[in-house]
């Protein structure tokens, strides 16, 4: 089972038996520098994967979920200071959000790096970054540098909990399926845009505006939120 499926349908590593991960996590990241799509656990939910930094792998993403490069996919990091690579103009209160939820559940739009040699879509100049708090899913990303990372699933259909789903709805368009059991929190991460003078919730999840605001405090600003936000 070491190497990548060229068949057009997913191969399967059984994560939740810890004598697969080695081969699961080198097959993973063998399909990634290939240019191939990966579906693995996250902190929140499966998570479908491909290298930031390959165009032609992100539009591949995009289209395997049915979404338009106006909706450009979050990129996950091993380390809270890989922020500084991809991100520019990182405010102080920003810090304090990391400080607080990283690795964890929350996704922190920023101003990007002018010099990234990327295309993750209309970004409008910015990109969504987080440190996820799960170990598999971080030791591939030791391997492979940032990648982006959207939710496994269809546009308009919930979001895989568990490998079968996953399966189901992207198993003929990735290379590999990592399952690592059904997700402990089937909530998506709370995602902040930072890239004003005070944070602004762009989306409510595992994250709420009261430990936004708790980790806030010492910066003197608190969190702007709108209906369409904390409904969401």
């Amino acid at each position: 089972m070491g190497d990548v499926s060229e068949s057009g349908t997913a191969r399967i590593y059984d994560v939740t038996d810890e004598e697969n991960r080695a081969a699961a996590v080198d097959a993973a990241a063998l399909a990634i520098q290939r240019g191939r799509l990966v579906v693995l656990p996250t902190d929140t939910v499966y998570g479908l994967a491909a290298d930031a930094f390959d165009p032609d792998a992100v539009t591949r993403l995009l289209d395997a979920k049915g979404r338009g490069r106006e909706m450009p996919p979050p990129v996950l990091v091993s380390t809270a200071t890989t922020l500084d690579a991809l991100a520019t103009k990182v405010p102080a209160y920003a810090r304090a959000l990391t400080d607080a939820f990283w690795p964890g559940p929350l996704t922190l739009v920023c101003h990007e790096q002018s010099s990234l040699r990327w295309d993750l879509g209309e970004t409008r100049g910015t990109v969504a970054v987080r440190m996820p708090d799960h170990d598999l899913m971080r030791e591939l990303l030791d391997r492979t540098g940032p990648l982006a990372v959207s939710s496994a699933n269809l546009t308009g259909q919930p979001a895989a909990t568990d490998a079968a789903a996953a399966a189901e709805m992207l198993g003929d368009k990735v290379a590999i399926i990592v399952d690592g059991g059904e997700c402990a929190d089937a909530v998506p991460s709370t995602i902040v845009d930072v890239t004003g003078e005070r944070p602004r919730l762009l989306r409510l999840g595992v994250v709420s505006v009261a430990q936004l605001d708790e980790a806030l405090a010492e910066h003197d600003v608190t969190v702007e939120t709108d209906v369409d936000a904390t409904e969401g």
